[in-house]
């Protein structure tokens, strides 16, 4: 007896959209993926499709660009997560309070 899984089907807007979460907000695949309810390679297949349709869109980045946009992405995603513990913290000695 085999358990058939159904297929979910997603719009190209969708795919779109959250490829483009991946993209140009540089976060991870997994993490974006776990959000939406799909599994990472799906979403890495959509990225891949995206990048290839929009290569062109953006103009080449020289080294020195690029090692700077590198760094702006970690600095980012520090301070995205910086943002939320102190998010976090803040709640938790608010309801201290209460």
């Amino acid at each position: 007896m085999s358990v058939a899984r159904e297929r979910k089907s997603f719009s190209p807007e969708f795919r779109e959209t959250a490829a483009r979460e991946v993209v140009e907000n540089s976060r991870s695949i997994a993490s974006v993926a776990r959000e939406i309810g799909v599994h990472d390679t799906t979403l890495g297949n959509w990225v891949r499709a995206y990048r290839q349709e929009h290569e062109s869109d953006a103009a080449p980045l020289g080294l020195t660009d690029r090692a700077r946009l590198q760094e702006l992405e970690r600095e980012n995603r520090e301070m995205r997560q910086k943002i939320a513990f102190l998010e976090k913290v803040a709640a938790y000695f608010a309801s201290e309070q209460r």
